[in-house]
């Protein structure tokens, strides 16, 4: 435990909670939209299972390093492209993505049916269903995050920490972000245009033509920034 003695290794864990956090901002839109089909008595116990499941996917993935580091080793070629496992969880995990962000879009151009079974679960929003695909994103999202643990430390614990101490960030804030997608629905069509647009650059990364996620994150403050002035104007009015 010397490095927590350490002020590089603080500094490590600092900025690689800080990155684990950005990284998951896309991880907490995607679980806030799912959660937000559940009736409100499931809500809360979806959200903590949702990011419990995250914490374990990516300490999982980082406990099983040499796994990880193997799937970049091609195992077929299209063309002159090779295509590693890991590039196959970006292109599934990524369409996925952008073809659930598509037909959320599109149910919101429906008129609203808020129906209920007899178990008061409301339509479209099943409950093992809607954990089964927060799980199949926590892998996906727990790619990029391992790799950019793994870039900026070699050493477990650290990386184990900023995981834990990034989920329980999310903990705290995802309920605030879930009531506010849901009582917004600009912000909402938004953050699913963002989902889209992730899954894209998903699908772009898996087949080798990388896309800057520092064009990915601009684009998305700036629309983020200009959206929330429209709301405040529209609450002027």
């Amino acid at each position: 435990m010397e490095w927590m003695f350490d002020p590089a290794s603080l500094m490590t864990l600092g900025v690689l909670t800080l990155l684990e956090i950005v990284l998951g901002i896309d991880n907490i839109i995607f679980l806030a939209i799912l959660v937000n089909k559940l009736p409100a008595h499931q809500q809360k116990s979806a959200r903590i299972i949702g990011l419990l499941l995250a914490m374990l996917t990516r300490i999982l993935f980082l406990l099983s390093l040499t796994w990880i580091m193997r799937l970049s080793e091609p195992l077929f070629h299209i063309f002159t492209i090779g295509i590693s496992g890991r590039d196959l969880v970006l292109i599934l995990g990524g369409g996925f993505l952008a073809i659930k962000g598509t037909q959320e879009i599109a149910q919101m151009f429906k008129p609203v049916a808020k129906s209920h079974d007899p178990k008061g679960r409301q339509a479209g929003g099943h409950y093992v269903l809607v954990l089964i695909q927060i799980a199949i994103m926590d892998i996906v999202f727990s790619i990029d995050s391992v790799v950019t643990a793994v870039g900026l430390s070699n050493q477990i614990e650290i990386m184990i920490l900023a995981i834990m101490i990034s989920i329980g960030v999310m903990l705290v804030f995802a309920a605030a972000i879930s009531r506010f997608i849901d009582s917004n629905p600009s912000i909402k069509m938004l953050a699913l245009s963002f989902l889209v647009l992730i899954g894209i650059v998903l699908v772009a990364d898996g087949i080798n033509m990388p896309i800057s996620k520092g064009y990915l994150y601009f684009a998305m403050g700036f629309s983020l920034m200009v959206e929330l002035l429209n709301i405040h104007l529209r609450n002027q009015h």
